[in-house]
C-alpha cells in the first residue's frame, strides 16, 4: 500500500517505513507525530483510487525524527569590468519524517 502526499508544495510517494526530508512544517516539534491529510492517490495492487484533488477519508501518519537545516547553498553574483561582486550562502530548513502508518476510513 503507498500513498502519494503532498507538504510544503511538492508532493511524494510513501509506503510505511519510508523516511523522507520535506520542507519546514512549523509546527511539528521532534519526537511527535502528525497527520498529514493531503492525499492525492493510494494504491496497492490493480486497487488505485486518485482524488479530485484529494482523496477523503484518507490520512497518513508521520512520526517527526528531526528538525534541521540543509547543506549551504552558496550564491555568487558578479558583474565583470564593474568591480561587483557579491556571495551569499543560504541553509534551506527542513523536517525529517518517517511514514507510521495509512489510515483509510
Amino acid at each position: 500500500m503507498y500513498a502519494v502526499i503532498q507538504t510544503g508544495g511538492k508532493q511524494y510517494r510513501v509506503n510505511e517505513g519510508t523516511t523522507l526530508r520535506v520542507e519546514k512544517i512549523a509546527h511539528a516539534q521532534e519526537g511527535g507525530v502528525i497527520k498529514l491529510d493531503k492525499i492525492l492517490m493510494i494504491g496497492g495492487g490493480e486497487d488505485i483510487r486518485v482524488g479530485t484533488p484529494y482523496v477523503s477519508q484518507v490520512s497518513v501518519e508521520a512520526q517527526v525524527l528531526t528538525q534541521g537545516k540543509g547543506k549551504k547553498v552558496l550564491v555568487y553574483k558578479k558583474k565583470r569590468r564593474k568591480g561587483y561582486d557579491k556571495l551569499q550562502g543560504h541553509r534551506q530548513p527542513f523536517t525529517a519524517l518517517k511514514i507510521k502508518k495509512i489510515h483509510i476510513s
